[in-house]
């Protein structure tokens, strides 16, 4: 009988012939009982279906119950041709099914129906889908159907219909649990739409459903993506309070978020609380803190991360070297860099990749070494390298800083001769060098024929040119250009407003900054170290010492070097000595070595009080002895040239006792020896004199 029966079936027109089937109708739902039952020898040929829907129960029943393992995912194998099958017909299909045969097999009927867009994307489908499992009381399957929903809408945009419906649903009988909640903030996230989220979030708490791990992750890992840095530390609060930990890859980016917003300590904090709480860092995260830490100058920390990390047995991979010779060469340390490069290079396990050259071509071309900058470049092709455009950037940065645009307009061309095309961000580094150079109609120009749409940082950079003209009102005029071709103002160009006004000596000059800056924070934008150093240098300059010592106090954690150079020489003017000591001992304790201006504002005041012995100690504390040496020759230098011979003599004194008078240079015995003839100090220069010839100069 079987073999009888499907002869029968055979003869069925199912594909070209389909749509003459579609003419029959439907038949009562209630007539689909019998073929909804697994086929056996009992059946008769008058038993066959009549109808479409008939038939269509008939063949999923055949193929779920032929197949050895059932489940929810059952692969159908029907004679259908999805084109002549209407949606009407399928809902009224899987309704059918639900009710005769059961959910498990109406569900993997809405699995093979989903699979065609018609089906996948009709609403009605999912939700007679959902009800229908809901009244047979399976509501795993009812939210199985929800997930799946919210995904195939999701990847359409379609979204927020999608979410609003399955809230709709509750009406229904639907009970949300916290897992089909997560899918959704899942399938949301993947579009970045934090207000949706947000939106679910907040549902889920009104009704009854308590945020678990993942739902905490899921949103957490959203606000990393968006950089919203307060989000994520409070959402991390909670977790913690909970006894919540995340895993490795989540862990790397809520540091890079932190890392990336200048909060190095804060990421500093939370990887130490990470440890307490069980987990082992990975090479990825020790490298994104040692990122952080590089990037603001705490090479020293950086260094002892890198140590205790190899001490725990995990090695450092060409990432890791790669941030650290970065972070050295943006310390104006190059040749501690290269001896890193060569090691890296010597590497049986790792060598400098495009990343590792270019950050080396950086570093040289900042400090103006651009015959080793063209050398690296050289280097790198030999090793099989492809410069990319960061690569070419840098150079050309480099070249444009000195000056040469020649060569800059040569590089360019060699991008293009390489098949790569200078993007806006390469254009901006010539164009901000030719406006810094004084060549307004060339900057303008370029910008104008290049073809590279102007983006944020073209009108910053324009700003910025404003601001240093002294035309703040064009640079308003900017800001709203921006605005209203949909540029979004990011915290750079506040700050560039915010350092242009407070360098104005204005009465009301600091509360306009005030002003700009509750712009920034009403934006949802995070100030960054730049932004509240320049805040702290104009409080200085406008002699609004407790303002400038407050605001440094809410930021003291994640100041880098130019934050407390800006304190130390703030206090200095004030006379404010042993504030500004203390200052300084912090940022050496902190890794931060301080620049040549902080050095000498603190030794002179010193000195000019009369304390050569802690001006002397306190730049003893500076680790490297060429910046010790430097700065007592500027500082003699320039005691020397006030008349402060007797002060200039103790420090003399230091500086030829130290490496056996090597610190001393012709420049600064000159300035010396002429001081002392021009105070009638003879006795001085034949004491001067008697060491030169002990030292052989």
């Amino acid at each position: 009988m079987v073999v009888l029966l499907w002869r029968q079936l055979s003869r069925i027109p199912t594909r070209r012939r389909a749509s003459k089937l579609l003419l029959d109708g439907l038949n009562s739902l209630s007539t689909c009982r019998t073929f909804c039952v697994p086929l056996d020898e009992n059946h008769s040929e008058q038993a066959l279906p009549s109808t479409v829907i008939k038939r269509v129960c008939f063949w999923v029943c055949d193929s779920y119950y032929s197949q050895e393992k059932k489940g929810s995912r059952a692969v159908l194998n029907l004679p259908i041709d999805s084109e002549f099958l209407t949606v009407e017909q399928a809902i009224t299909a899987v309704a059918a099914l639900a009710d005769e045969a059961g959910s498990m097999v109406a569900l993997s009927f809405f699995y093979w129906a989903i699979e065609f867009s018609k089906f996948r994307y009709c609403m009605r489908f999912y939700i007679i889908s959902v009800s229908c499992f809901l009244k047979n009381g399976n509501t795993k399957r009812a939210h199985e159907v929800i997930r799946c929903m919210v995904s195939n809408f999701a990847d359409i945009g379609s979204a927020k219909e999608a979410v609003d419906m399955v809230f709709q649903m509750q009406s229904q009988g639907l009970i949300l649990n916290c897992y089909t909640l997560n899918c959704i903030l899942g399938a949301i996230n993947k579009l970045a739409s934090v207000e949706m989220a947000e939106n679910v979030f907040d549902e889920m708490c009104k009704r009854g459903v308590i945020p678990d791990f993942y739902s905490l992750k899921s949103m957490l890992l959203l606000y990393c993506n968006l950089g919203r840095v307060s989000d994520v530390d409070r959402l991390l609060n909670s977790m913690f309070s909970r006894g919540f930990l995340v895993d490795n890859a989540a862990f790397t980016s809520i540091l890079s978020v932190f890392c990336n917003h200048g909060l190095v300590n804060r990421a500093s904090r939370i990887f130490n609380k990470m440890v307490e709480m069980g987990l082992k860092p990975n090479v990825i995260n020790y490298s994104c803190l040692i990122n952080g830490l590089s990037r603001r100058g705490s090479i020293k920390q950086a260094f002892e991360l890198l140590e205790k990390m190899v001490r725990l047995g995990l090695k450092p991979n060409v990432f890791t070297h790669t941030v650290l010779i970065d972070g050295l060469c943006k310390k104006g340390w190059t040749d501690k860099a290269f001896r890193l490069f060569l090691k890296l290079v010597r590497s049986d396990n790792y060598k400098p990749n495009v990343h590792t050259y270019t950050a080396m071509i950086d570093g040289y071309c900042k400090e103006g070494r651009l015959n080793r900058a063209e050398m690296m470049l050289v280097k790198m092709q030999e090793q099989g390298l492809v410069p990319n455009l960061n690569t070419y950037t840098a150079l050309i940065n480099g070249h444009v800083k000195v000056g040469d645009f020649d060569r800059a307009f040569e590089l360019m061309d060699e991008i293009r001769i390489s098949g790569l095309t200078p993007n806006t961000y390469t254009c901006n580094v010539v164009s901000d060098g030719l406006f810094r150079k004084g060549m307004i109609r060339e900057a303008f120009s370029l910008l104008k024929t290049h073809g590279a749409p102007p983006d944020k940082a073209t009108y910053t950079i324009l700003v910025s040119n404003a601001c240093r003209n002294g035309d703040f009102r064009r640079a308003l005029g900017l800001v709203c250009v921006m605005i209203k071709g949909g540029f979004g103002l990011d915290i750079y160009t506040y700050t560039t407003l915010i350092s242009h006004l407070s360098k104005q000596r204005k009465d009301n000059g600091m509360r306009e900054c005030e002003a700009i800056l509750q712009d920034a924070l009403k934006a949802g934008l995070v100030p960054s170290t730049e932004t509240y150093t320049s805040m702290i240098s104009g409080y200085f300059r406008n002699g609004e010492t407790p303002a400038a010592l407050e605001t440094f106090d809410s930021i003291r954690g994640d100041g880098d070097g130019f934050t407390y150079g800006a304190v130390i020489s703030g206090l200095c003017r004030e006379g404010m000595l042993d504030e500004a000591k203390g200052v300084f001992v912090e940022m050496i304790e902190r890794g931060m070595v301080p620049c040549e201006v902080s050095r000498m504002s603190v030794a002179y005041e010193f000195c000019a009080r009369g304390e050569v012995g802690v001006a002397v100690d306190l730049l003893g504390r500076v680790e490297k002895d060429e910046h010790w040496t430097r700065t007592v020759r500027s500082l003699i230098r320039r005691l020397c040239g006030e008349g402060e011979v007797d002060v200039a003599a103790e420090l003399f004194d230091r500086l030829s006792d130290r490496r056996g008078g090597g610190g001393v240079d012709r420049a600064t015995l000159t300035a010396f020896v002429t001081a002392c003839y021009a105070c009638n100090r003879y006795e001085l220069v034949a004491d001067t004199s008697r060491k030169c010839k002990k030292m052989r100069l």
